[in-house]
């Protein structure tokens, strides 16, 4: 099975997905039997994983004719999924507002201005939640004017990666993938993804990855029992729900930049919970997702901190 790209792309929409799949070899040692790989959804064009989502939405909302022109495009987000919606509103000619929480990095917020996008900035203390709440109040205010994408609840989400990703991953394992990892921030990746691949093999494990704490610094990831739980999750999907730290995510994802790897603490996040999940069984091909790069992450301290082993 193969997922291919337009010839002559006409879009940036056209660019998005065919992510690489790269081994991990550098932290295999230990775990003989253990094939470590990463889907390396930095590749994308808006720079995450959030674009398949993003494309996928503003597609079936225009469908559906409930994103008509002249309308405005309206979500809540952390960063990933409005710089998505901003560079595909920008090529098809839609204005853009994003809920946003005022903590999110300097690096997310210029990008979503240079695209174009009115960004309105939320709580920092209530994190995507209180960005969830304000969108659904402008939405209510005037529901003519928004387009509200609402990507917590859309199953064009997950759709999208059960259409996409799940098949990309397939593909590059030659179906040989027996344990898939990905944390949980809408939920649609993994949602997606495990659903496609438990129909190719009742066998696979899937993980979930959460911060082990409500107060938690891994930008994108929702701690669920505490935080609006998206209408697409699912928990009955999950075979095991691995949580790890804010200090533990930092520290693989420093890891990961001195073996030449950039990439955002979500990510981090996911090696560990793959580590751990390595250490416990004799053989299997486990796939992680790395959702996003490094450089939206730069202005962050944790990069200056000592490295924690």
């Amino acid at each position: 099975m193969t997922i291919a790209r337009a010839a002559t792309p006409e879009s940036i929409a056209d660019l998005i997905g065919r992510t690489a799949l790269l081994r991990l070899r550098q932290f295999e040692s230990g775990t003989p039997g253990v094939e470590l790989y990463a889907k390396a959804e930095f590749q994308n064009p808006g720079g995450s994983v959030k674009d398949r989502a993003a494309a996928a939405i503003l597609r079936e909302g225009e469908r559906a004719g409930r994103l008509r022109p002249g309308m405005t495009i309206l979500d809540a987000t952390s960063g990933n999924t409005g710089i998505a919606y901003a560079m595909i509103a920008a090529a098809r000619g839609y204005n853009l507002r994003l809920c946003v929480p005022a903590n999110v990095t300097p690096e997310r917020t210029r990008t979503l201005r240079a695209y174009g996008a009115d960004i309105v900035l939320t709580s920092a203390m209530e994190g995507s939640d209180g960005a969830i709440l304000e969108a659904r109040r402008l939405f209510a205010q005037e529901p003519g004017r928004y387009f509200y994408a609402d990507q917590y609840n859309n199953d064009a989400n997950w759709r999208a990666h059960y259409d996409t990703t799940a098949p990309e991953i397939l593909d590059q394992t030659g179906g040989r993938v027996t344990h898939f990892v990905a944390g949980l921030g809408t939920s649609g990746t993994f949602i997606g993804v495990g659903r496609r691949l438990r129909e190719h093999r009742r066998d696979i494990r899937l993980i979930s990855v959460q911060p082990d704490s409500p107060m938690h610094g891994i930008e994108g990831l929702k701690h669920m029992e505490t935080a609006i739980r998206p209408g697409i999750y699912d928990p009955s999907l999950a075979d095991e729900d691995i949580r790890v730290s804010t200090e533990r995510a930092y520290a693989l994802t420093r890891r990961l930049a001195q073996e030449g790897l950039l990439v955002g603490v979500s990510s981090g996040a996911a090696l560990g919970a793959s580590l751990d999940l390595a250490a416990r069984i004799r053989e299997g091909v486990i796939v992680m997702i790395f959702p996003d790069s490094g450089t939206r992450y730069l202005t962050e301290h944790f990069w200056d901190a000592p490295e924690a082993g």
